[in-house]
């Protein structure tokens, strides 16, 4: 059976986040990628996601793209049936994180988008992709999205809700993903959303950092695939 399938992208990413696994599952799917660069909070991305849906869809988010896959579960959980979240986190930024966000925004107003910057690359990747062709396409894909878009994801990153109270809530076969190297939404931060809805499955994913879908499609493939047939 063909599964509609919304995917929703990290900060920074485009379609290229999901390319890979998308051409392993492919006969399995019919994928719908949201654009998540034209607004500038949690909820209104969730809001155009599910204007723009199928009236039934699997869900899978990535990072930011989790934070809307967690809004989407509160605004219209009757239209998911199944939910992943990978490499994200049900918490809000502690303060340090908060601080580093609004000081990147202010840079980029100073007119100094690079897109994803040497450092930060350095937290989306293992050490073994630094410095080759996928830290590359990690680059041009940030270029790609923008600095305007930049700003208003950050934004809405900013301003979303603590999605911890509302996982219990959830009620479809969920999968919750992390790269066993991820700094930026680290295994602890899984495992306490798993905790939280009933039934969850937990899966690693070896060899990767915060882009398991780019790092290692393979592993994320299998996850996806026995997901989408619970």
């Amino acid at each position: 059976m063909t599964r509609n399938l919304v995917l929703l992208p990290g900060l920074l990413c485009d379609s290229r986040l999901w390319r890979d696994p998308l051409g392993a599952i492919g006969e399995v799917v019919s994928p719908t990628i949201a654009d998540l660069t034209l607004d500038d909070s949690i909820a209104a991305m969730a809001a155009r996601t599910l204007a723009q849906a199928p009236a039934s869809f699997a869900l899978a988010g990535l990072s930011m793209g989790g934070y809307v896959a967690l809004e989407i579960m509160r605004q219209a959980p009757e239209r998911v049936t199944h939910l992943a979240l990978l490499d994200t986190s049900a918490r809000p930024d502690d303060e340090e994180r908060r601080a580093k966000r609004r000081a990147g925004i202010e840079s980029i107003k100073l007119g100094k988008f690079i897109g994803v910057s040497r450092a930060l690359l350095a937290s989306l990747l293992t050490q073994e992709h630094q410095d080759t062709p996928l830290a590359e396409e990690v680059q041009a894909m940030s270029e790609r999205v923008g600095q305007e878009a930049y700003i208003s994801q950050q934004t809405a990153i900013l301003g979303r809700i603590d999605s911890r109270p509302s996982l219990g809530a959830i009620a479809v076969p969920t999968l919750v993903g992390v790269g066993e190297a991820d700094m930026l939404t680290p295994l602890a931060m899984a495992e306490e959303m798993a905790a939280g809805i009933d039934g969850a499955e937990l899966v690693v994913f070896p060899d990767s950092a915060h882009l398991p879908t780019m790092e290692n499609p393979a592993a994320v493939v299998v996850a996806l695939r026995k997901w989408l047939e619970r």
